[in-house]
């Protein structure tokens, strides 16, 4: 290996299930961690295996820890004897050994820097990078050599794998998944299971999953879904997570435990290959961005990565992060805030409304009152955390979210950034960028309850309008981000537009819009 190229990243996966600890001196560190598995093979003859065949050490650097008890972890709080855990060295191996009291959180896997020995906690939560296919298998054999027990859904080759202890349990096919890009698409990511029923009702699409298997929001596997007279759904059905057959989904429902970690992989949208013929831009407008949303071709901007305050374009992340971490099925009780306020208040009478009607006044009359009702439901620094959490999964460098609703002038970003969350969103989020644009898209969730919204987003005479977000405050100045279709080269493409800091959003946005069907439209 040459000096120049990169060390592969450390992976940890943290483990509870054995490794008692050696405590002396304020010391916190386990036993020297067992051999890797040499080979993972997924074939019927080794899930059979009690053990897998042991070979070359295949990486030193899996550590295992277990939680000792309450008692134990409130007296060495008490006394003060484990704040933290060193570092040894052992030879090759490198141990990273951490206290937890049975109130911590679950941390499945740390990631170290090769260069500056940073390490990185990977939470639960929905986790682009796991679309990389390196990446999902560095975690996945880090998950393995452990021991660890924990479910593996590979939405590229529609497998789902149980493994228990590191050893591969049982494999059963995936027969569908969420269409891309609808409320019930399972993105790439991390989760850990939250709850188990035999049978569990959903009103949006009116069916009943059996051996449904919750995790992180709207997110499941299950069995086949039946109608109401309890007949099974055709084949054609596409609502619905995770679908196994309901042998399978009953075989794996047995297995899994509360807090029984998922690894769910696909493959990332591949960008297009359509071609434009670079013009230089004679444009005077202040930060401003025209791409081929579906290229990731950039057709003209200013300084790209010019980090300024965003206004109510923080409401697109918040309604990711609803949409990934609330059961938009759910009615949630409204405790108006009294420190923020909306051009058109909606929530001063009500005790309750369902997430999906919130979601609809967030993106539709970019309520600041929904935002925040919305963030309430985790709790706003929770939901914040969430929030810059996603940003930092998307590699949105130039991002930083201070609240739900965009009033701080600390929710700040670029037009890089801004083109990355509008492509993931476009990708993997699509229903979010079309009810921007119509609030009455067909759903079965409770929606409407606050009437006929005035939409804020839409550009005046514009027809090819699909969708966008607005915003407007003083530090920021007025925002926006808007989709529309051009015709480039006979074909229909779709572009994206941003401004921020702008002095006259609709005609600036006419401006951009006119320049690219000008320079790129024929």
């Amino acid at each position: 290996m040459s000096k120049e190229e990169p060390q592969a990243r450390r992976f940890y996966a943290v483990s509870y299930d054995d490794a008692e600890p050696t405590i002396s001196l304020g010391a916190f560190i386990p036993p020297t961690p067992k051999k890797a598995i040499l080979s993972h093979n997924f074939t019927p003859a080794n899930i059979a295996k009690k053990k897998p065949a042991r070979g070359t050490v295949r990486s030193p650097y899996v550590v295992s820890v277990k939680v000792v008890t309450i008692m134990m972890a409130f007296l060495l709080c008490v006394f003060g004897g484990l704040l933290s855990a060193p570092h040894l060295k052992n030879g090759s191996e490198r141990l990273v050994a951490q206290l937890f009291t049975a109130e911590a959180t679950t941390v499945p896997v740390i990631i170290e820097d090769p260069y500056t020995t940073k390490q990185t906690p990977f939470n639960y939560g929905v986790h682009l990078v796991l679309s990389e296919p390196n990446f999902f298998t560095e975690t996945r054999t880090a998950f393995i050599d452990s021991e660890k027990t924990f479910i593996e859904a590979d939405l590229t080759t529609m497998q789902l794998r149980y493994f228990e202890t590191g050893i591969l349990r049982t494999q059963v096919p995936i027969l569908s998944k969420g269409e891309k890009g609808s409320w019930w698409e399972t993105p790439a990511g991390l989760y850990e299971v939250k709850s188990k029923k035999d049978k569990q009702f959903s009103s949006f699409g009116q069916v009943t999953t059996p051996w449904n298997i919750a995790f992180q929001g709207n997110f499941s596997i299950h069995g086949w879904p039946l109608n109401p007279d309890g007949t099974p759904v055709a084949d054609d059905y596409t609502t619905g997570c995770i679908r196994l057959s309901d042998v399978d989904a009953k075989k794996i429902f047995d297995l899994v435990s509360a807090h029984t970690p998922i690894l769910v992989h696909e493959a990332p949208v591949a960008s297009d290959e359509f071609v434009y013929e670079p013009k230089i831009p004679d444009l005077d407008t202040p930060h401003y961005l025209i791409a081929d949303i579906e290229s990731s071709t950039v057709l003209a901007s200013s300084e790209l990565h010019a980090s300024v305050p965003i206004a109510s374009l923080t409401k697109l992340m918040t309604a990711l992060i609803a949409a990934e971490y609330i059961n938009l099925d759910s009615t949630v009780s409204v405790s108006q805030p009294t420190f923020v306020q909306s051009l058109i208040p909606r929530l001063g009478e009500r005790d309750k409304v369902s997430m999906y009607s919130l979601l609809q006044l967030l993106l539709v009359e970019s309520s600041n009152e929904a935002a925040e009702v919305i963030a309430g439901q985790l709790g706003q620094e929770t939901f914040v955390g969430y929030m810059n959490e996603k940003a930092a999964s998307l590699g949105l460098s130039d991002t930083h979210f201070a609240d739900p609703s965009g009033l701080s002038a600390s929710n700040t970003s670029s037009l890089h950034d801004l083109l990355s969350l509008t492509q993931y969103i476009y990708n993997n989020r699509r229903f979010i960028i079309e009810l921007t644009a119509n609030q009455d898209l067909p759903t079965a969730y409770v929606s409407g309850e606050f009437g006929t919204l005035s939409n804020f987003n839409k550009i005046k005479d514009e027809t090819n309008f699909i969708g966008g977000k607005v915003g407007e405050t003083t530090a920021a100045g007025q925002t926006s981000i808007s989709l529309h279709r051009i015709t480039v080269k006979g074909t229909e493409r779709v572009i994206a537009l941003i401004l921020l800091n702008s002095n006259s959003r609709n005609d600036d946005v006419k401006e951009l819009l006119g320049y690219a069907t000008e320079r790129f439209g024929y």
